[in-house]
């Protein structure tokens, strides 16, 4: 007689022995594939599927929904739209259900980082989103999110849309849960107040038992369904091994229903019904307030991606998905749209709106080879789009990660307070235990609802809130104001930066640098000069180099082409050595020159000398002017001659001058400051780069390398530097911020704990008053999504 397979009923073949341990029982499959599929489902805890199928599975290709979804992220097409690669390795961020908590941040981190192949997790509770690094090589991403569900939490792509459908979905779960436990907390405080004032004194025991019957029946539906988050997020808190905050909310409320219970069948002691129908009420009404607080805080990096269009047109006028462009595409942007992708003008000229990424309100003007970013708003002409990058890929789709990655990145006081929290939870039991005990000894009839009310009352909610909520609005606020952060650590330093190190080109200057006058030597010809400088200049990343661009001629080729950093570049030219740069540097000798000139020379002989002016920015005095006021310490710091820095930091007001400085020189200079110097670097170039690097904060100028914005704790996107001390203010903010909820949340904890050790303080009021003092952090910390400035 023929077997059947488990899996997907189908005759297993002669001679076949392939099966899988499925309820405890060896089942037999047909092929390799079913085997896979159902070693799979087993692996992924959904054992269940096959005690509750009603048929049989396809071959090898049905497998339950769950399963099948997250198969899909691996997809290579389909993580065009979400994964970042880099260094050899993956990265996403990822929207997560379930997180209430710090302890649940915690958990997962803990988790997941036991799993091979996972580089970096990190889990911001406030937006609700992990930032996950793996190497494709030893795990999938199907792997890590199956890994997260069998902690109790969904994980999937982050993606506005869908993470706007989450929200609303939990909200409405919310107000039927909190709708549940209203109506129950009316019905039963009734009869409670009726009982406590002995309205109904007068009737037997019969009936007082009576009432408590309904109080439990009304009370039943508040503790199995509106409660279940906190019971949910505690049994994740203790499976991980670890103390969340819902941990003595569950107990207090199973203690209370519990007790109340066997009091109403042994009809002897107190019922707390309307305690626990009044916790649950407050409980969630806090929540849910907090919820909608979070996701102001969190929506301004979701926005943005909204700004993206879901459709493109083609030039033939044809309507696709903007997800479906890859680099090399030819779309037509019409007037009044936002732009769908990055890319270059390949026809017409315009003016783009680019103060989602900028802060600047003042639209720019466009022209064929310049380059618009997705999101960005296109103004009253239809033009011509060369796609370059992904929507993943995308300017936008950067920044949203580097804000994420600057939320996940905790301050130091963040992963304090969460340590204390965590510490503090266990505390709390404890004096719970103890409180319990005495007032057992001393006052039995009150013990419990004492206990209860230190549990309730003295969760540290608001503790764990203080600084992630703070730190994410005003991440959001940065983005605002056209500054992208990096690095967590940038609130902390801001406020005690007292030695600003600025460069001169493109930073203090425009970087927008025009040939004024070309002076020839050796018998060579202009033009022919010019097309040599800008073949070799074509080799290097510098505002200079970008004046040449409009010479450039591609018949001119270049041999062994050497870009020294800080001082020109070097080749090889119909067998001559070509080289432009610095005087010393192209002339091979001592020789210095206080001209602003770049030269020109073959085989160390003066060929072309290219005078060229660089004008200062409009906002470039007041920042001078305004760190000087702070009392902070200046040094210009560049790698131009002497004659042209001391012009500049003239104009500006700058006193401590250091130039013809070289990356090595920069770096050199840094480390002779004092040890209590907290330096602030502005660059744009790679000669910057190391100093950047090696600066407590640095900041690279939007216009500048790709090299000085990767060794940057912040990035400013509209090279507008007056941000900077908007940066500086909202940072001091911040920490008044911070600093006001930590005060709030220990002060709180430390007046109401003795209060409720003592039995002043009534169970309802103790949930209140947690609830109120999450409230309250959540609150202050939304101050900072408005104007710093004004503080």
């Amino acid at each position: 007689m023929s077997k059947t397979c488990y899996h997907c009923g189908e005759d297993v073949p002669v001679g076949t022995d392939y099966s899988v341990e499925i309820l405890n029982k060896p089942r037999t499959m047909c092929c390799p594939g079913c085997q896979s599929v159902a070693q799979t489902i087993v692996d992924s805890g959904l054992v269940s599927y096959y005690q509750y199928r009603t048929q049989t599975a396809d071959k090898a290709d049905l497998i339950p929904e769950q399963l099948s979804q997250l198969a899909y992220y691996d997809n290579e097409d389909v993580q065009l739209d979400f994964v970042h690669d880099i260094d050899n390795a993956k990265q996403v961020t990822l929207s997560l259900e379930g997180v209430s908590c710090a302890a649940c941040a915690w958990l997962i981190e803990k988790q997941l980082m036991r799993q091979s192949g996972v580089i970096e997790i990190r889990v911001n509770t406030t937006t609700h989103r992990a930032h996950l690094k793996w190497s494709p090589e030893q795990t999938s991403l199907s792997e890590i999110l199956t890994a997260i569900q069998k902690l109790g939490y969904k994980a999937a792509p982050f993606e506005a849309d869908e993470q706007e459908r989450i929200y609303h979905q939990s909200m409405k779960q919310y107000l039927y849960r909190l709708g549940v436990a209203g109506l129950a907390t009316m019905q039963v405080m009734m009869l409670a107040v009726a009982l406590y004032f002995e309205v109904f004194g007068d009737l037997d025991t019969s009936f007082r038992n009576y009432f408590r019957w309904v109080s439990f029946i009304f009370a039943t539906p508040v503790l199995l369904y509106s409660a279940s988050p906190f019971y949910v997020s505690a049994w994740r808190s203790i499976k991980g091994r670890t103390l969340g905050m819902d941990v003595p909310v569950s107990i207090a409320l199973l203690f209370a229903y519990i007790a109340s219970f066997i009091a109403t069948v042994t009809e002897q002691g107190e019922v707390f019904f309307e305690s626990i129908s009044m916790f649950t009420f407050f409980l969630l009404v806090g929540r849910f307030l907090e919820m909608r607080a979070r996701r102001k805080a969190a929506a301004a990096s979701g926005n943005l991606l909204k700004l993206i269009p879901a459709m493109a047109t083609t030039l033939d006028g044809e309507t696709i998905a903007v997800r479906s462009l890859k680099s090399g595409d030819k779309i037509r942007v019409l007037p009044g749209e936002h732009i769908p992708a990055d890319g270059t003008i390949i026809s017409g000229q315009v003016h783009i709106d680019e103060s989602m990424l900028t802060g600047e309100s003042e639209q720019v003007a466009k022209h064929v080879g310049d380059k618009v970013y997705a999101g960005t708003l296109n103004g009253a002409e239809a033009f011509e789009l060369l796609v370059t990058a992904s929507k993943a890929q995308s300017r936008i789709a950067s920044i949203i990660r580097l804000q994420d990655e600057a939320q996940l990145s905790k301050p130091r006081i963040a992963e304090l307070a969460d340590i204390v929290a965590r510490y503090f939870v266990g505390g709390l039991l404890l004096t719970a235990a103890a409180t319990w005990f005495y007032w057992q000894q001393h006052r039995p009839e009150d013990a419990f609802w004492i206990m209860l009310s230190v549990l309730v009352a003295t969760c540290p909610c608001a503790l764990s809130l203080a600084t992630p909520t703070a730190i994410t609005c005003a991440a959001s606020r940065m983005g605002e104001l056209g500054i992208i952060l990096r690095k967590a650590h940038v609130f902390e330093t801001l406020c005690k930066v007292n030695h600003l190190i600025v460069d001169k080109t493109g930073t203090l200057t425009q970087g927008d640098i025009q040939l004024h006058h070309v002076e020839v030597f050796e018998d060579w010809q202009r033009q022919d000069a010019l097309k040599l400088a800008a073949a070799l200049e074509s080799f290097a990343n510098h505002p200079i180099a970008r004046a040449f661009q409009p010479y450039k001629d591609a018949s001119i080729e270049l041999d062994q082409v050497e870009n020294k950093i800080g001082l020109g570049v070097q080749a090889i030219y119909n067998g001559n050595t070509i080289r432009i740069g610095k005087a010393s540097f192209a002339l091979d000798s001592e020789f210095t020159s206080n001209e602003t000139a770049i030269y020109l020379s073959q085989n160390a002989q003066l060929i072309a000398k290219f005078y060229y002016h660089d004008p200062l920015r409009s906002d470039a005095k007041a920042l001078i002017d305004s760190f000087k006021a702070s009392d902070i310490q200046i040094t210009l710091l560049t790698g131009d001659n002497a004659s042209n820095a001391h012009n500049i930091a003239q104009q500006v007001g700058i006193d401590n001058v250091i130039s013809d400085s070289s990356p090595e020189d920069k770096l050199a200079y840094l480390n002779t400051l004092k040890s209590d110097s907290v330096t602030m670097m502005i660059g744009d170039g790679i000669n910057d780069a190391p100093t950047l690097s090696g600066a407590h904060l640095s900041v690279a100028m939007g216009g500048g390398t790709d090299i000085a914005k990767a060794s940057a704790d912040m990035v400013l996107l509209g090279d507008n530097l007056g941000q900077v001390m908007k940066a500086r203010e909202l940072a001091r903010f911040t920490r008044r911020i911070i600093r006001q909820n930590l005060a709030w949340a220990l002060g709180y904890n430390a007046l109401i704990l003795p209060l409720a050790v003592a039995g002043f303080i009534a169970p309802y009021f103790a949930v209140v008053g947690m609830s109120a003092s999450s409230i309250i952090v959540v609150s202050n910390s939304l101050r900072l999504l408005k104007e710093a400035s004004s503080k």
